[in-house]
């Protein structure tokens, strides 16, 4: 009897002990996978896939200020980078819906990039995602903004740039007109003419360039683009003008750098500090086009030992239709648009253009652009 009773007590103490055992395990399974969840956490089902769908920025954070899922577009206009929120807005904005738990909807200008002073105008609305995560919804209103601008710019740049050009040509038709019998004047005339009717049409393809500049934005659809091969098609478009000249150019050693938006483009922007640093240059020296990257930003660098900019003038040498020398610029075929135009096409990549000069030594032009991010070069090469 001892015996039995002795048999079934140990029986129930071995299945309290082994009892407690798979108690145990499943509370060690269940902190573990709510563990993992915590170190690896991700957006619920459909989500993810929602946001890919989106053409505009669109951001799902964890508790950390993780980004978990962003769109295309929330890449593009730097609102994220290496999976984290950029700006110091958005992020005030999510802490404020976690610690309210109420939906916010605000409009704010923000930096397109670290560089320069081109801004985004987002129009922002960020709610909570279930209990955990937090969902930012972002309208970006730049393009209206900007189409604005240009209406208004496109009308004051032609009434004040294209009327002397135009007034010079009526004149000059009717003095060859009034001068029919004396063919020496006739062609001095015609030359004349032909000189102005060649800078009013660059000064309209100018101003059409920068309109254009100012009407779209180059990130909504960018491409991978490689700087060697930009600082490279803008120097070939200036060799034959430098050589004619006796002006050596001179380009340093390559980067392998690459940045986000439009060839086209760049190469313009480059190729327009180029060729004012060979106008501005005196025979026999050099124009040097350098490049280097570092801390996320690409830097393409043009040098002249040309006649330099007064310390008066470097504030203003980005304005429309500024020129230092005017009667230099008119003789070598200025418009005064292109280093606006430079500054534009920048801008629209979210960089910004840095002058330094001195009188009679030279001048530096430098273009700093942000560095392609790894997720978007690594995607360029590997669709799949």
């Amino acid at each position: 009897m001892d015996t039995t009773w002795s048999v079934l007590l140990s029986l129930a103490l071995g299945l309290v002990v082994g009892g407690g055992f798979v108690a145990l395990i499943h509370v060690a399974e269940r902190r573990g996978t709510h563990a993992a969840t915590v170190v690896n956490p991700s957006v619920p089902d459909g989500i993810a896939e929602v946001i890919d769908a989106l053409e505009s920025p669109a951001v799902v954070v964890d508790p950390s200020n993780n980004v978990l899922a962003s769109s295309h577009a929330a890449t593009t206009l730097g609102i994220v980078r290496q999976d984290t929120l950029v700006h110091p807005e958005l992020v005030e904005l999510v802490a404020k819906v976690r610690r309210t738990g109420a939906p916010i909807a605000e409009q704010l200008t923000l930096a397109r990039s670290r560089f320069g002073e081109a801004n985004i105008l987002l129009d922002v609305r960020v709610a909570r995602l279930g209990s955990r995560y937090v969902l930012l919804l972002g309208d970006d209103l730049t393009d209206s903004q900007r189409l604005d601008d240009v209406r208004r710019d496109f009308i004051a740049n032609i009434s004040h740039e294209l009327k002397t050009p135009i007034a010079s040509v009526g004149l000059l038709a009717e003095a060859i007109d009034m001068a029919a019998d004396e063919p020496a004047q006739v062609r001095r005339f015609t030359h004349r003419l032909t000189q102005e009717s060649a800078r009013l049409a660059r000064i309209t393809q100018d101003i059409i360039d920068l309109s254009r500049l100012q009407s779209q934005n180059v990130l909504s659809e960018p491409d991978l683009v490689s700087v060697d091969e930009i600082v490279a098609a803008a120097v070939d478009q200036n060799r034959v003008v430098a050589e004619s000249r006796d002006i050596a150019l001179a380009v340093r050693n390559k980067s392998r750098a690459e940045v986000l938006g439009d060839e086209s483009l760049l190469v313009m922007a480059v190729n327009n500090l180029i060729a004012n640093a060979i106008n501005y240059s005196l025979p026999g020296t050099r124009v040097g086009v350098g490049v280097k990257s570092a801390d996320g930003a690409v830097e393409i660098a043009v040098t002249d030992q040309g006649v330099g900019i007064p310390e008066e003038d470097l504030d203003r040498v980005f304005e429309r239709f500024f020129r230092v020398d005017e009667a230099r610029s008119r003789n070598t075929g200025g418009t005064g648009l292109g280093l606006s135009i430079v500054k534009h096409a920048v801008q629209n990549h979210g960089g910004d253009v840095r002058v330094w000069s001195q009188s009679g030594r030279g001048s530096t032009f430098t273009i700093r652009l942000p560095e392609a991010p790894n997720d978007a070069v690594k995607a360029e090469k590997d669709p799949q």
